[in-house]
């Protein structure tokens, strides 16, 4: 989940000035006195936006800082989500935190990956295994009925705060949240992709959130036994996929950790989904990758063929993610990652290709050994034509 946005020139409102003025302030600030006193300012600005829906103050204010003073930008962005995603609860007379978190799932698949409206019975067991491994003792726990894809994530940070408070509210209840799936858009087929569970945890005020933040608690025990509890409650969601969970976290971290983690799972994928299809083993696969330009580099794009031919079976997208551009040794993790899969014929392009997409059907195109552009499409023996990994 990149943070970067680009807007135009516009004159900046009043809000949108403060707004920069402290989270300049905050990151100027020399000690952690002088700290509380810039965060306390901007949480108590941002809050007040987002309880009024002004997104485009907070973006205008992220864009002109992104340029301007990007460690300002830093500090506003961490604000804004903090905001959008935390809540504070009081009943009867205890205070409560609440925290939006998501769940990722990594699933990869020949069919179409589900989207779905989570049964009663799947949502109470995935609640209570989540609130068992991996959030702390004295949690309590909300889940969104749906197993959402990227495309139906909250668009905005407004609408990112308005379902915490959503979920806070069923947290404090002890139950679990219902949503109105039906005006969420389709969401586009990838055979890798991410779904995520969605949920807020509330905790008495100051204590730990986590399992691992208690003293006897660690995130690897944590995964662990998510993915040995979970898995079976996951399996009648996921037909015909193959998956892999991930921990649980705040919600914009958790986005972020899902985005990098499903680069190198696209990867295995891919070579599982050639060697399953066609009978291609890694070792028998030449991958070539090129760097994709539009006004910086935005991403590199991975061609998966024979050894004895240019043709380009398969293709991966790999995006550039966070602070990553052209100087990043991204390319030396790809190679890493084939590598580890048992790809021996990797080669590197050096092109500044455009981000070409095709006409008729919207796919991206990939580069082939001779360094051109080109159509990714399974032999005639394929068992059923494919769209790329996400």
């Amino acid at each position: 989940m990149k943070r970067t946005r680009f807007g135009a020139r516009t004159r900046l409102s009043r809000d949108a000035s403060e707004l920069q003025r402290l989270a300049t302030g905050l990151a100027e600030s020399g000690g952690k006195l002088e700290d509380a006193y810039w965060e306390s300012e901007l949480f108590a600005l941002v809050d007040a936006l987002l309880r009024n829906g002004a997104e485009d103050d907070l973006n205008s204010a992220l864009d002109r800082l992104h340029e301007a003073n990007p460690p300002a930008h830093d500090e506003l962005a961490d604000m804004i989500e903090a905001c959008a995603e935390t809540s504070r609860l009081v009943q009867s007379d205890k205070t409560w935190d609440v925290l939006l978190f998501a769940a990722p799932i990594l699933a990869w698949s020949r069919f179409s990956i589900p989207t779905l409206s989570l049964p009663g019975d799947t949502l109470q067991a995935l609640s209570v295994q989540l609130g068992a491994h991996t959030f702390a003792s004295n949690a309590r726990l909300a889940l969104a009925d749906f197993l959402f894809s990227p495309d139906q994530l909250p668009r905005s940070f407004c609408d990112t705060w308005q379902l915490t408070r959503q979920l806070a509210e069923a947290a404090q209840q002890g139950q679990n949240c219902k949503v109105d799936s039906s005006q969420f858009p389709e969401t586009n087929r990838f055979l890798s992709d991410v779904r995520y569970l969605i949920g807020a945890v509330a905790v008495p005020q100051g204590a730990p959130i986590f399992r691992w933040n208690e003293k006897d608690g660690s995130k690897e025990s944590a995964l662990a036994a998510w993915q040995k509890q979970g898995n079976p409650n996951l399996e009648p969601l996921l037909p015909g996929c193959a998956w892999q969970v991930l921990l649980p976290d705040a919600y914009h971290a958790a986005c972020r950790n899902a985005d990098r983690n499903s680069r190198p799972f696209s990867v295995a994928a891919s070579l599982t989904f050639l060697h399953t299809s066609i009978g291609l083993q890694p070792d028998q696969t030449r991958a070539v990758i090129g760097p994709c330009y539009d006004t910086r580099m935005e991403e590199y794009r991975v061609s998966l063929g024979p050894l004895d031919s240019h043709a380009v079976y398969h293709g991966i997208v790999w995006p550039l993610l966070g602070n990553e551009d052209e100087a990043t040794d991204v390319a030396g993790e790809i190679e890493s990652v084939l590598r580890e899969a048992g790809v021996r014929d990797i080669r590197f392009l050096d092109h500044h290709f455009p981000m070409e997409f095709c006409d008729d059907c919207g796919a991206p195109l990939f580069p082939d050994s001779e360094g051109e552009l080109v159509h990714a499409e399974m032999p005639e023996e394929a068992a059923s034509p494919s769209p790329h990994l996400h």
